[in-house]
């Protein structure tokens, strides 16, 4: 066994963010009554997010913005799609949108098969995720899998981003692994991929979107079920 530690990202990669995004967004728009603000047309509104949220998490990978404003900007500049100038709007809205959010249990195909699978093979699994502490674990338990995970390493608790390679060194520590037994598993070029090289490790590409990826990572799957082939 090449591997014993196995380093998970979360949104994107096992929990499917935006479809469990979606739905808490769909419920938002009808509690907060967003159609008679101005807001239309809900399908547009979900798209403009989604595009908002890349940036803003971008800008805050980079250490642009803090993680505060991160929660509620998102929603900030996709109100302000719809000419929609209203602050304290956003700021309740990216406030709701994390109470609720979490309480999605929406995974990617084959997540929990694939979980068990490794587990059963004696491998140790672990999360590294950018997400905020409280967020992050609610999710896993909610979605059912944080059984399966020894440790949990959030950018919060560790006091850095991927894909810095800080973050990695801290899980390490935490888990007690090497860099030569462990791997790590995410979606994202930029932040796990990337940030694995930084550190040192070896990584899987889950690319679940078939997009390009300009780097040379270890291994890379389009699917989760894909992965037995590699473990």
């Amino acid at each position: 066994m090449k591997y014993r530690h196995l380093f998970f990202d979360l949104d994107h990669t096992l929990w499917d963010f935006n479809a469990n995004a979606r739905l808490t967004l769909a419920y938002l728009y009808e509690e907060l009554g967003l159609e008679k603000r101005g807001v239309t047309d809900f399908d547009l509104f979900y798209t403009h997010y989604l595009v908002h949220n890349d940036r803003i998490w971008a800008r805050y990978r980079s250490g642009f913005i803090k993680a505060e404003e991160l929660r509620w900007k998102r929603m900030w500049h996709t109100l302000l799609e719809f000419r929609i100038g209203d602050e304290k709007l956003a700021r309740h809205l990216g406030a709701r949108f994390l109470d609720l959010l979490p309480s999605r249990n929406l995974l990617f195909a084959d997540a929990v098969e694939t979980l068990r699978f490794l587990k059963d093979k004696g491998y140790v699994l672990h999360v590294i995720t950018n997400g905020f502490e409280t967020t992050q674990h609610h999710k896993l338990i909610n979605s059912g899998i944080s059984p399966f995970f020894t440790e949990v390493i959030t950018s919060e608790a560790s006091n850095s981003l991927k894909p810095k390679k800080e973050i990695f060194e801290f899980a390490l520590k935490k888990a007690n692994a090497l860099q030569q037994n462990s791997i790590m598993l995410g979606d994202s070029p930029e932040a796990d991929i990337q940030g694995a090289i930084n550190a040192g490790i070896d990584q899987v590409f889950i690319n679940h979107e078939n997009i390009a990826c300009d780097l040379t990572p270890t291994y890379t799957v389009r699917s989760l079920h894909e992965l037995r082939g590699i473990f």
